[in-house]
């Protein structure tokens, strides 16, 4: 047992290659004896050393996906016999002596032979009770207590599951049980649609192997999200005994890169729907799935029914949490009906508004000789005043659909059209000004404050952009363009206790009966004169 030559297997390439030196190393170093450039491969990954007996020895040096002879670990230095296959990463080798002391395959391999690899595709349905009812041949007796056992088992870890309340306790529940009754398992994925838009994010992961657990959390790029995709389209369970030996996966890049052998998903339904997916795969193909792979996925399928009830509880409690949090954001620029129009949208993306060019009526309600009333005031009496105010004036904005701006001292600045289109929205603007002057002209009769109050009002209308402006710290949602500047240029010109309007919003109104021009004015920084109207109710003779 002298000459060994070693024929290479890369897909549907063949290659044979002498060993004709006591040592020989194979890696992806191109100063390695066998040069293998692929992914799977590490850079020194094996050694293969003729003993002085003439008995040929392989060691594997530590590879991170490790090196296997008919399919088991090579954990210390193992003896190679004619015929043996030898695995590294997604290429095998198989051992050829050109005097072999038998001409008998290994045990090893004449299983491997006997025993194909396969793909199972499963409708989910089918899977349901095929792990809880055990075996018939177990006989009868046998077969009840099998049955029973299953039972308490799926009880106890779906009392385990309800008491998750976080995703981060559900999959560890789910991880014990994983690693606790399929041994050939080495990593555990949980992926869900998050927002319910069909992209599956991985929201934990875990491994046997605890020094890879940081890594697996924070890179996906480890699981064959092809496979996981097909589950959760396709409403199917897979599992695979083999990867590299199944054509249907021969282009997957996760796979081949990062040496997964054989992998198992399936869906997580939801009653209607499949929310996720839970992915698990392994280094070393999984033969023994020939005869108990069906028996392995049902039990798969049927915990992940259970961890599909708790990741619905999880998504439910999460969505209320996002929305609780919009609403309170939303409510202090936007009517409740505007607020719930969002929400029912489906939130904010990435937490913000995004700044869009709108066709808007933007309104400035100014206090009237505000300065000298606070020079009478003390700093707690002005914002008392204010804030009794502006509680009275935003009712008539939000009445009219508006949406609150800022407060800028003591104006109030609020537009209407966004961030929902509104086409009427210079009748809203004129509505809610009229509803202000009035509403203020109420509260001064019944004593609202020492002395009667006046506001000035001015509203224009055309194009800005609105949305959330501002850094990762601190952002406003506002309007900003030479619409806005003009509205705010024009309340210089309006009466105490009157609006003035734009003729751009002059000819936007569907009545304007209630406005007469006023005249042509020019503004600080517009290079036009602009026709101003304002209301009649107040107009002098």
């Amino acid at each position: 047992m002298t000459e060994l030559t070693l024929r290479l297997q890369q897909g549907d390439t063949e290659t044979t290659v002498t060993v004709n030196q006591n040592e020989f190393t194979i890696g992806r170093l191109p100063e390695c004896d066998l040069y293998l450039p692929s992914g799977g491969v590490s850079r020194k990954h094996a050694r293969l050393v003729k003993m002085a007996n003439g008995v040929w020895n392989i060691e594997d040096l530590g590879s991170k996906n490790g090196t296997q002879v008919n399919q088991c670990l090579v954990n210390h230095v193992q003896e190679l016999h004619h015929g043996d296959i030898v695995w590294l990463g997604n290429v095998n080798l198989v051992v050829l002596f050109a005097n072999p002391a038998t001409q008998v395959m290994t045990k090893h391999l004449v299983i491997s032979e006997a025993s194909e690899p396969r793909t199972i595709f499963r409708n989910v349905k089918q899977l349901q009770q095929q792990w809880i009812e055990a075996d018939s041949k177990d006989g009868e007796t046998s077969n009840k207590d099998k049955t029973i056992a299953r039972l308490k088992d799926l009880v106890d870890i779906a009392k385990n599951l309800c008491a998750a309340a976080s995703i981060e306790e559900i999959f560890s529940q789910v991880q014990q049980v994983i690693f606790r009754y399929l041994d050939s398992i080495d990593r555990l994925a949980l992926l869900i649609d998050v927002g319910g838009c069909g992209h599956l994010e991985l929201v934990n992961a875990g491994t046997r192997d605890i020094s890879q657990q940081e890594y697996l959390a924070a890179d996906g790029n480890w699981i064959s999200r092809s496979i996981c995709q097909k589950v959760f389209e396709e409403k199917i369970a897979i599992q695979t005994a083999d990867t590299h030996k199944d054509e249907r996966f021969s282009g997957e890049h996760s796979i081949l890169v990062k040496g997964i052998r054989s992998a198992m998903a399936v869906p997580l339904w939801d009653e209607n729907k499949v929310v996720g997916v839970l992915y698990a795969d392994a280094h070393l193909s999984s033969y023994h799935w020939a005869s108990e792979g069906e028996e392995e996925l049902s039990f798969f399928s049927a915990l992940a029914n259970l961890v599909a009830s708790s990741v619905q509880r999880w998504l439910l409690a999460e969505k209320l949490k996002t929305e609780e949090v919009i609403r309170h954001r939303l409510e202090r620029y936007h009517s409740p009906s505007v607020v719930q129009q969002l929400i029912a949208m489906g939130g904010l993306p990435d937490g913000r508004l995004a700044p869009t060019e709108s066709e808007i009526s933007i309104l400035f309600a100014d206090l009237v000789g505000f300065t000298a009333i606070s020079e009478r005031l003390t700093p707690t009496a002005i914002a008392q005043l204010l804030n009794n105010l502006f509680e009275e004036m935003l009712q008539e904005v939000f009445a009219c659909g508006g949406t609150l701006d800022k407060y800028i001292g003591d104006c109030i600045m609020a537009f209407f059209g966004a961030p929902e289109p509104q086409p009427d929205h210079a009748d809203r603007a004129t509505a809610a000004a009229k509803g202000m002057l009035t509403r203020l002209e109420r509260l001064n009769a019944n004593g609202f404050w020492q002395e009667p109050l006046q506001l000035r009002i001015a509203i224009n209308s055309g194009k800005a952009v609105v949305g959330d402006v501002g850094s990762s710290q601190r952002v406003d949602y506002t309007a900003l363009g030479a619409t806005i500047n003009l509205a705010a240029r024009m309340e210089a010109v309006c009466p105490p206790s009157e609006c003035v309007i734009s003729e751009a919003t002059y000819t936007m109104l569907s009545d304007s009966s209630s406005f007469q021009e006023m005249g042509d004015y020019r503004f600080k920084g517009i290079n036009r004169a602009v026709k101003v109207y304002q209301t009649c109710m107040q107009m002098k003779s």
